[in-house]
């Protein structure tokens, strides 16, 4: 198998020598001119990194809807921006201590660059004359307060650089008190405003992706965790003119919602009260929290939350019968959702992630209940909502690799996020080279993605996947489990989601 990996690079550097890249590497978009990058260890793709989509989101426009980008002349997109601000918990996790590859940088803790100035985007093609290729636009994860493009494991240039066949769009969103303030002196349909930067940069991709050699017709969105929330949500909100051609749901979807709040405001006066702008009314409050240093908020949330202080301070999508909802299944039965194929799963082992960390292992038994509740059942659950309501083709998959250059203790399986490395073809750059089926099932995950985005859901590129054409009918495919993928049977899973049928 790595010889087989080897000998696509080649073909891959050969193409890329053929085609005179270094042409390629200015691109007039509607901001005007980018310059990005080739890297030596993927010469056959072109990097265009930190490209902004929106207007700084500081002073006046801080906690409020994202401004388009405003004409930049030319811009040297060749080193990946800063991701926005975040503090990573000193409270022991599996990403703060077997894996940091899935922090920004890759560092444990916020000392990689982050910024106020943050909404960019950063786009992967292939090298030479491309033309109308399918685009993967990801939505990273991060519970809606942590997260960014700039993730070592979450970089797509070894996918490009085997498949050739596709492009791979990231991009920074406002999370946490920057993107769901929920204060009192901003209007309720404009306090998701990290749900509002992602539709504009998918607008963004939509005008400019040509450009870079995509097809503004074949926009597939891929969302992790509370990325592939955002995508269900997306999915409401924008129902009729969702400018995407498809959607992939990845341990995430619109029925996990332990990630949405009340439209109470108590968080944001507080947070206030702390920095010198107590005893405010709403708009006075509001205009205060705008001149504090956006670092000042940042820092004073994380030493309130790591001192494990009460009531929590949560700032997360709030429900606005806008971009997020309260009852997702009558939406859909009266058709108030998008007509757009899904491909949607889970991973064997989710909860894994969430229980008190030991180096030894974790309480299995929560773990398994966690990840039934928090993820199988309400990705079987989005799955039955979409085919009732005839909204296109929907494909279901189970991740279950257990790799140990990804998942370097034992019983980690396929914790959450797990599967992200194999997708984006990062999981032999640390802790040792990969194996054979780990190779396999990257390739088998990677071509079920393209394929789906390509097709509009039309195709499977795994033999007998089909997609549910009703309610409890239809094949999983099962990925990394002592073969690449595969069908099973996961109708015993199933029963145990009665509560949500």
């Amino acid at each position: 198998m790595r010889l087989e990996s080897a000998i696509l690079t080649v073909a891959a550097v050969l193409s890329y020598t053929d085609a005179r890249p270094h042409q390629d590497l200015s691109v007039r978009t509607s901001g005007g001119l980018v310059h990005g990058i080739v890297d030596g260890a993927t010469p056959a793709v072109r990097q265009f990194l930190g490209i902004p989509y929106a207007q700084p989101p500081t002073h006046n426009l801080r906690f409020a809807p994202p401004k388009p980008a405003l004409p930049f002349g030319e811009l040297e997109a060749k080193r990946l921006p800063p991701s926005c601000l975040q503090y990573m918990t000193n409270h022991p996790l599996i990403i703060t201590e077997d894996v940091l590859e899935f922090n920004i940088k890759g560092l444990n803790g916020t000392a990689g660059p982050i910024s106020e100035d943050c909404l960019t985007l950063s786009i992967w093609t292939p090298c030479g004359k491309t033309k109308n290729l399918p685009v993967v636009m990801f939505f990273y994860g991060g519970a809606f307060a942590s997260g960014g493009v700039d993730v070592p494991y979450q970089l797509p240039a070894h996918w490009i650089q085997r498949t050739q066949s596709h492009i791979v769009v990231s991009f920074n969103h406002r999370d946490n008190i920057f993107g769901f303030p929920n204060a009192a002196g901003i209007p309720l349909q404009e306090q998701n405003v990290g749900l509002l930067d992602q539709r504009l940069a998918i607008e963004w991709v939509r005008d400019n992706i040509a450009a870079f050699g995509g097809d503004a017709n074949r926009i597939g969105i891929w969302g992790e965790s509370s990325g592939g929330s955002a995508i269900a949500y997306y999915s409401y909100t924008y129902k009729d003119d969702p400018i995407v051609n498809s959607l992939i749901m990845d341990s995430g979807n619109e029925f996990i919602d332990i990630l949405t709040v009340d439209p109470a405001h108590g968080n944001f006066t507080y947070v206030a009260s702390q920095l010198g702008c107590g005893n405010l009314s709403p708009v006075k409050e509001l205009a205060c929290m705008r001149q504090v240093d956006a670092h000042a908020i940042e820092d004073f949330i994380y030493t309130y939350s790591e001192a494990g202080r009460a009531p929590l301070l949560t700032f997360s999508p709030v429900v606005d019968n806008r971009t997020v909802f309260t009852n997702y299944t009558a939406l859909a039965q009266a058709g108030e959702i998008a007509r757009l194929p899904a491909l949607i799963g889970s991973n064997a082992q989710d909860g894994v992630l969430f229980e008190p960390y030991s180096p030894d292992g974790v309480d299995t038994v929560s773990a398994d209940l966690t990840t039934a509740v928090w993820f199988f059942c309400p990705t079987y659950q989005s799955a039955k909502v979409r085919i009732a309501a005839r909204t296109g083709p929907v494909y279901r998959y189970l991740y279950a690799g257990n790799f140990t250059n990804v998942s370097p203790r034992a019983w980690m399986g396929a914790w959450h996020g797990a599967e992200l490395p194999l997708v984006f073809g990062t999981h032999p750059l640390y802790r040792g080279d990969s194996t054979a089926l780990e190779y396999a099932t990257s390739y088998a995950m990677q071509d079920a993605w393209v394929t789906f985005v390509a097709t509009a859901g039309r195709k499977s590129s795994v033999e007998g996947w089909d997609a549910w054409d009703h309610v409890d009918g239809g094949g999983v495919v099962e990925f990394g489990n002592g073969a690449p993928a595969r069908l099973i049977d996961t109708a015993e899973m199933e029963k145990s989601c009665g509560s949500l049928q």
